[in-house]
């Protein structure tokens, strides 16, 4: 399978996340230890420290897993927008601004602080909100190989209708992407050794 290419900064709204095969963005209660192991293509990571203008997110994975923590492993800097109902009770930190407002509101002031570049939507539901708003440009998913089982799922919206959506690059856009993976189990692993 082949990459998508390479990532440009054009005041786009990106709903970004690492999701594991069964189309979990994190485990349960946020965890994120679940990453450890997978490798991404070498330079994905400053595609997206050039790139970035801006992120959003939600007020879940704020308390749950960030903790404070910059994207990128610290290599990115710039302003981070929290969607909260209560502000008052965030914990602040440098380059946070909380907002109480409705997305739409939240895109506008993450658009304008991203100066041009891309404002990053890390939350599955902002994602979820804003996608029937019309108003993700673009959903850049990085696949690991992995199976969860449970967590917070990037798209979860029972009853509503499909939605459609067009590969970007060349080729077909609605084209289904391939993968293929083993599993590595004990029995698999002696058998891909042996053979």
């Amino acid at each position: 399978m082949s990459d998508t290419e390479p990532q440009t900064a054009g005041g786009k709204v990106l709903w970004h996340f690492t999701m594991s095969l069964d189309g979990f963005v994190a485990g349960p209660e946020h965890q994120m230890d679940w990453m450890a192991g997978t490798t991404l293509r070498p330079g994905l990571a400053g595609e997206y420290v050039k790139t970035t203008g801006a992120v959003l997110g939600g007020r879940d994975g704020w308390d749950r897993a960030t903790r404070g923590s910059r994207p990128y492993g610290g290599a990115w800097d710039g302003p981070i927008f929290v969607l909260t109902h209560h502000p008052e009770d965030a914990t602040p930190a440098d380059g946070i601004t909380f907002l109480n407002c409705d997305p739409a509101e939240a895109v506008r002031i993450g658009l304008a602080a991203a100066r041009g570049k891309n404002l990053e939507v890390f939350s599955p539901t902002i994602g979820r909100q804003l996608l029937e708003l019309g108003l993700i440009d673009e959903i850049d998913l990085h696949i690991a190989p992995i199976l969860l089982g449970e967590g917070i799922r990037l798209y979860d919206n029972p009853g509503s209708e499909p939605i459609r959506l067009h590969r970007v690059g060349t080729g077909d856009p609605t084209s289904a992407v391939n993968v293929r993976y083993r599993p590595i189990t004990a029995a698999g692993a002696q058998r891909i050794d042996t053979g």
